[in-house]
Parts: C-alpha cells; structure tokens; sequence
C-alpha cells in the first residue's frame, strides 16, 4: 500500500521520495553505521563523487547524506552515517530489509574530468572521510586516468576510524598512498599521532599539476588549507566539501545559502577561490 501511495504522488510531485531497502549494514563505530540501499523499483541509479542524497526515515523526517561507494556500481549504493539527530537515531533503528525513502542525487560533485591526469591528495577528518571515499573508488577504477592519490585521514582515536575493513584493500593499490592519524593513541596503536595537519609535510609529488580536496570539521579544514597554501597550493587548487542542512535539496527553500550560493545546487563541492568570494565566511 505505502509504494502504491508513493508512486501515485510522485507523478505529480518530484520531490517524493522513491522507495530504497536496506540490503545490507556495517557497523564502522560505536556511532557510526554505513548501509547499503537498493531502490525497489529498479531505478537507474547514477551519481558523481560529492553528490548527496535526501535519505527519508518515514514518521521521522529526512536528512541530507553524502553517497560514498563507487560511482560506477548501479546495483546499490552506499551511505554511511553518523547517529547525530532524530532521522540518523530513527535510521539506526532500523534492520537488514527494512524500507526508507531516497530523493536525488543533488548537487555538484568533483571534477573528476578536471582531475584527470593529475595528483589527487585528499585530506580528510573523522566522518569526512565518507564523502571522499566515491573519489577513492573512482579513481581506482580509473587507475589509468591518474597520476597518484594520496589520503590524509585523522581522527579522534584508533576506536573512531572508519572502513577499517576496507583500508586492507585500498593499501594493495600501488596508485594509492595511505596516511593515518590520531589525536589519542591507545596503548596498541602504532602509527602517526597527531593532528591531520602535520602530515602534510609529507606530500611530495609537484604542487603544480596537484589538487586538493578537504572534507572535515570547519576548523580542521581551516588549518589544513593554511598548511596548504604555506606548502604552495593555488586556492584554484584547492576543493572543499562544505556542510549546511540542505533540505530541499534544490535551492527553492534557502536554508542552506551562503552569500549568493545554495550549498545544495551550486555545491556542497566549492573550489576555495569561489568561497573566498562569498560574503559569508566559509566556516
């Protein structure tokens, strides 16, 4: 009954959610959680790395979520998600099988034509890893069409890390460089501790045919462009994921403008040298 009702209003309504199963979930964290969602209509599915969803729980509301597996899968898609308010805590409660709404994809994604045959150095802060990590699988299945990626990735502690299942995978990529840290070791951690800033000393490939992308707390990304520019990064060169509650999803409502940009349409993905522009700060 509830897809009847659903297909009948979306004739008229384009911004009724299609319906999407929970096929699969993967505890990353205590409170974090990625699910993999198949549309039950059989709906073509496509995306650009650092395009969002509008993910419904329904009787609860619904949240923007960045998409994080591969853009050239059109069996699934995956999200992961931080339990942070009511739709994530409604979301969490959920089981294998269970049905949600999905609205989009939305927004401008990365370049990823633009990034061809470059250097790809992607820095990333707790949760902002998810949104980076379409850009991972992009690129290794793309492998030719890059020069190198190198991930910069730093959180709170070993206990907070996510795609801990997944990292094994991406470490046997010979294109790919990874480079973890934390701000509070446990006694059995054995790698960099530290803020995701002193890493980048450690890029070492030519700034010139180089881009950065940032995803992360406002403060983080802050200092990590700083460190950028002191190391010779162009604000053209530089590409950050930007956050606000972005609830239509297609810049009719304004909850998400920034100066005279809507974060949904024109974003969430913003070159630095176009955010500089606006008359908002951009953390």
């Amino acid at each position: 009954m509830i897809l009847d009702r659903i297909l009948k209003k979306k004739i008229n309504n384009p911004l009724m959610p299609d319906l999407a199963k929970i096929e699969k979930i993967t505890q990353e964290t205590d409170t974090i959680k990625t699910f993999r969602l198949k549309f039950l209509n059989n709906k073509s599915f496509t995306f650009t790395p650092g395009q969002f969803i509008q993910l419904s729980v329904f009787g609860i509301g619904e949240a923007p979520i960045s998409i994080c597996s591969s853009a050239f899968n059109n069996e699934f898609f995956e999200i992961t998600v931080r339990n942070v308010g009511s739709v994530t805590n409604a979301l969490f409660r959920l089981n294998e099988g269970d049905l949600v709404g999905v609205r989009g994809p939305y927004g401008n994604g990365y370049p990823m034509n633009e990034f061809k045959y470059k250097n790809i150095v992607l820095v990333a802060g707790g949760v902002g890893l998810p949104p980076l990590k379409s850009i991972i699988e992009y690129v290794i299945n793309s492998r030719n069409d890059f020069e190198s990626l190198t991930l910069f990735y730093g959180a709170k502690n070993p206990l907070d890390i996510v795609y801990k299942n997944e990292f094994e995978r991406w470490d046997k990529e010979k294109l790919l460089q990874l480079l973890i840290t934390v701000d509070k070791p446990t006694p059995e951690w054995k790698g960099n501790v530290g803020v995701v800033t002193n890493l980048l000393n450690k890029i070492k490939m030519s700034k010139e045919n180089t881009v950065a992308v940032i995803c992360g707390p406002p403060i983080m990304m802050k200092f990590v462009i700083e460190k950028l520019k002191k190391l010779g990064f162009k604000d053209e060169q530089i590409y950050m994921s930007m956050e606000r509650m972005m609830q239509c999803g297609t810049g009719q409502c304004g909850h998400c403008n920034i100066g005279k940009k809507y974060v949904c349409k024109d974003g969430p993905i913003f070159r630095y040298d176009e955010l500089k522009e606006l008359t908002e700060k951009s953390w």
